[in-house]
């Protein structure tokens, strides 16, 4: 994972043309930067399945913040893919400015990194403000927010395909029909952005103060494998803490092993 983000760090600074393939690149240029394009997909790949093994040897509970890795890891790999896709300078010419590189930047962008964000919210709000979420809103919004995105964007992809432009005010009738369902797709999101401003106002108005590690079931995992002592789903230095964190939390370097 170190080596694989180290690279997509590097590569990164080698590949700013793929975003200019139609400016009349000479060939050899285009095909430079195709090729360095597509070798960001290694690392990249070797991240996605590290969080999927590292998914596989885990005991899941489908709580809000793993829908949301989930979801994640579903829609930033689609985005790859289109990405990968659109690295082909001979495909990007006629695909440049369409609609298919909009939903493309979405699936990465408004669906993965968002959705990573999600997910990073719900698992450490608890430790940040000393309460619990309610798991049934968080899940609702979950599947509101995947149902909404995947609606407004998909359809994108085949609007780019038939040609339709981006940044442009209007469009001719042939594209209406899934133009129609990524509007519809849109107010779902709304809805769920919504839900998601009253879960912040839930917890702080009606959840009960959660304990130092409130991920922490200890019936669920007896049901798996005796423990000594009360099994830890969450075991980095600040889950051994008061929730919300309190002002300067150790006296001195805590011994982490």
């Amino acid at each position: 994972m170190v080596y694989a983000m180290f690279s997509i760090g590097i590569l990164g600074f080698l590949v700013w043309s793929h975003h200019m393939f139609s400016v009349g690149l000479d060939v050899d240029t285009r095909a430079y930067f195709t090729a360095a394009t597509m070798v960001i997909a290694v690392p990249t790949g070797i991240k996605i399945f590290s969080w999927l093994a590292t998914l596989y040897g885990g005991s899941l509970r489908y709580t809000t913040p793993l829908m949301f890795t989930i979801g994640f890891l579903a829609l930033f790999t689609i985005g790859g893919l289109t990405g990968v896709i659109l690295a082909n300078a001979s495909l990007d010419v006629s695909l440049h400015d369409t609609y298919y590189v909009v939903a493309h930047f979405h699936y990465v962008s408004s669906m993965g990194a968002v959705f990573a964000l999600f997910a990073g919210f719900y698992f450490w709000t608890p430790k940040i403000v000393g309460k619990i979420s309610n798991e049934l809103l968080g899940n609702i919004h979950f599947w509101t927010l995947f149902v909404g995105v995947n609606l407004t964007f998909f359809p994108q992809h085949f609007l780019g395909l038939a040609g339709m432009p981006r940044r442009v005010p209007d469009y001719p009738d042939a594209f209406s029909g899934w133009n129609a369902i990524s509007s519809f797709g849109s107010l779902i999101s709304v809805t769920a952005t919504l839900l998601f401003c009253y879960i912040i106002y839930d917890i702080f108005a009606n959840q009960p103060v959660c304990s130092n590690n409130s991920w922490a079931v200890p019936s669920y995992y007896t049901s798996i494998k005796n423990f000594n002592e009360e099994p830890q789903t969450s075991n980095t230095l600040e889950w051994t803490l008061a929730s919300p964190i309190p002002f300067h939390a150790f006296k001195m370097l805590p011994v982490q092993s």
